[in-house]
């Protein structure tokens, strides 16, 4: 760390100074490289030996599948300013060329991370678990011929060997695809390139072979030896099928990435609709953004990618393992519960159950539910009664991420085939979601529901519902409010909280937000939400002033703020102001951070925590002490340009005293707390593993809220 931000301690007599002050790039850590530092405590959970070695295998699949979106949004982003020529410069001053030179060392030595823990923990480990990763060369015979006829019969016909040579143009090869680059000899001694997919969306790229052991005599289930081999290890033994009369030299496993953007032009489709769906396949086309190599891979073959795929030396990987990390997954679909994490059954409050009166239990008084905790059949349950109450006259919903199968899906289409009137913003453009969305959009629309695309210049990333009933000679709204999709899948994976009322401002509010996205209200005049792009960073920015003017009243100003990314510029200035005069602040980020904590005169007041553990740490919490009257805020936003910018995000003011202190005292400070998996921001950038002290309890946040689950509402 430079001597420039050791101390910043200064004497700041004007608004000019304290701004001159608070630009100096120093204070900031880079964007991209603060992404890499999440990959780099995901990756510290692959080596937690307290997890289930299954559970270990599946962070290495994190690892991969963020590396992948990595490079085909934030690395490509920067290739194009280069390209371009349109430097932008983020707030830690550093160039796209010197981004781009720093993500390369550090994607390096992440790769040779994972190889070396592959290698030398997690297959020996998996070994001593009685499941054995096989070479094909290694099986016995009847192993042999077992994969021999799996080729034959299943896989053969799928594949399709493309030549690549001066006589074919060279093939396309789609983003994310993997593939074996082959190596043959004809009969003149010539040797040729040629390229095979490899068809992991057909077949499993595990292959399990078929058990040979003796049944146990005794009553004790005997866990059998489970033998897996790689796709790839089996069409790379098999090639010589798919060219008879040349000579196989060898094979190497390649992979490529494109750039992830989508280009939508208006100008071409009559609705955004028709736009994505053009829009998507240049994603599948996009330009190449890195070439995933075997360490084996001659010079030769890769220089044919170079020149053909116009890709330079700083975007090519040679990897020491097997490629496709995502792919990791599968090792969960492996039927080995005691190499899993041990499930438990998510809380239901008896007032949601089914056959009791749900919409009584919300006018009663105002509910939270913290998922995974708590189950997600609290929301099915209250949409499948509002499906089929009579007294039920519409719902209107978002939908961001919505799962294959959706329970809230099946809710809305049962509802209008009831008559209530139901309304749906799709959002289109969610990153990687599109065609999902796309499909449920036609779903919703064949059955009369109204939808809406989303909007043309914004994205609605808020999580947000509202029910409208009838009840005597009053319309009752029934208002939601989340962190996170609702999505019965990821509720389950993602810990995000949910906030039910029928208060009647919120619910006021939320039908004049439906307006705007449905329709053309420009109505700002918010209270119990907080609406981005409209209201957001001048609300927080006002929040966190007014936390500066109380602290001078009081002397215990106080901020906590739990949420995944804190980057933007502007918010993080109003913490560094808030610092200087005095307040502590506490921060739980579990992703990217720019902001640098312990810098002696800016921020030695500001401590910053990250948290990666079982479930994926989604819940946004906004918490201002506020000279004693607590304020706060839950909701879909994250302190980043693009929340605060380019969405339509809702925090929502909560309102009930109760749930204030029940979301501050056993959620918010429970992950404050958390000396188990919460990790240190240090000011240099780097994190440090929170260690309690000897007569210190050991506090895992996750596991206390599995162990307490329901306990907040007073039921036991």
């Amino acid at each position: 760390m430079s001597d420039s931000i050791d101390s910043k301690e200064q004497i700041v007599t004007s608004e000019d100074e304290m701004m001159k002050l608070l630009d100096d790039p120093a204070l900031y850590i880079n964007r991209e490289l603060s992404w890499l530092k999440v990959n780099e405590r995901i990756f510290e959970e692959v080596n937690d030996r307290t997890h289930p070695l299954l559970e270990r295998i599946k962070f290495l699949a994190i690892c991969g599948s963020n590396l992948d979106e990595f490079f085909m949004v934030r690395v490509s982003g920067l290739k194009q300013q280069l390209s371009e020529g349109a430097l932008k410069s983020p707030p830690d001053g550093m160039t796209p060329q010197e981004q781009l030179a720093a993500i390369r060392i550090a994607v390096k030595k992440l790769l040779k991370r994972y190889s070396k823990c592959w290698k030398e923990e997690l297959i020996p480990e998996l070994l001593n678990a009685g499941i054995v990763i096989k070479k094909v060369e290694d099986l016995d015979k009847n192993q042999r011929n077992f994969i021999r006829t799996y080729f034959d019969d299943s896989i053969f016909p799928t594949l399709t060997p493309l030549a690549m040579d001066f006589a074919h143009p060279f093939p396309f090869i789609s983003n994310l695809s993997f593939n074996l680059a082959v190596i043959v000899r004809d009969h003149e001694n010539n040797e040729k390139y040629a390229r095979v997919k490899i068809p992991t969306d057909l077949f499993p790229r595990l292959i399990e072979l078929p058990d040979k052991g003796k049944k146990s005599k005794n009553k004790i289930e005997r866990k059998r030896e489970i033998n897996l081999v790689f796709i790839e290890d089996v069409i790379a033994s098999e090639i010589d099928k798919l060219f008879p009369g040349l000579e196989i030299i060898a094979s190497y496993p390649f992979r490529i990435t494109r750039n992830a953007e989508i280009t939508i032009s208006n100008d071409l489709a009559p609705d955004l609709l028709t736009a994505m769906e053009v829009g998507i396949e240049s994603r599948r086309t996009g330009f190449p953004i890195r070439l995933e190599t075997d360490k084996s891979m001659p010079a030769d073959l890769k220089n044919l990618f170079f020149c053909n795929l116009e890709l330079t030396d700083d975007l090519v990987y040679e990897v020491n393992m097997p490629l496709s990390l995502m792919d990791f997954w599968q090792f969960l679909d492996i039927d080995r519960p005691d190499l899993k994490d041990t499930p438990f059954l998510p809380y239901l409050p008896p007032a949601f159950c089914v056959g009791q009166d749900i919409f009584s239990a919300i006018e009663k008084r105002d509910w939270v539910f913290y998922y995974p905790y708590d189950s997600f059949n609290v929301l099915v349950n209250l949409l499948n009664q509002a499906a089929e109450d009579p007294d039920v006259l519409a719902i209107k919903t978002t939908i961001y991420r919505i799962d294959k199968k959706s329970p809230v899906i099946d809710a809305l289409l049962r509802a209008r085939v009831k008559g209530k009137d139901v309304a749906v913003l799709v959002e289109l453009k969610a990153k990687f979601d599109e065609a999902a969305n796309i499909h449920w959009v036609k779903v919703l629309e064949e059955e009369g529901v109204h939808v809406v695309y989303g909007l043309e210049d914004l994205k609605v990333h808020s999580k947000i519902l509202l029910i409208v009933r009838k009840q005597g000679e009053k319309i009752m709204r029934y208002s939601l409010v989340s962190t996170g999709n609702l999505n019965a899948v990821t509720s389950t994976i993602y810990a995000d909280l949910v906030y039910l009322t029928c208060n009647l401002e919120v619910g006021s509010e939320l039908t004049e937000l439906f307006n705007f996205l449905t329709g053309y209200s420009q109505t700002c005049n918010y209270n119990r939400l907080v609406v981005a792009p409209a209201t957001l960073r001048k609300e927080v920015v006002k929040r966190i002033d007014r936390e500066v003017e109380a602290h001078k009243l009081t002397g215990d100003g106080y901020i906590a703020l739990k949420l995944n990314g804190l980057v933007d510029k502007g918010i993080i200035q109003a913490l560094y102001r808030a610092s200087i005069a005095g307040v502590k602040i506490e921060l739980n980020v579990r992703g990217l951070c720019a902001l640098r904590p312990g810098i002696k005169g800016v921020s030695e007041n500001i401590t910053v925590t990250s948290i990666i553990g079982r479930f994926l740490e989604h819940a946004r919490i906004y918490y201002f002490r506020n000279g004693g009257d607590d304020n706060v805020l839950i909701g879909s936003a994250d302190m980043m340009p693009r929340n605060i910018k380019r969405r339509i995000e809702v925090l929502l003011v909560v309102p009930d005293p109760k749930l204030k202190e029940i979301i501050i005292e056993n959620m918010l400070n429970v992950h404050l707390k958390d000396n188990v998996k919460a990790r240190r921001l240090l000011s240099d950038g780097t994190y440090e593993r929170i260690t309690p002290a000897t007569d210190e309890e050991r506090l895992n946040s996750q596991t206390w809220l599995i162990d307490n689950r329901g306990l907040w509402y007073g039921d036991s």
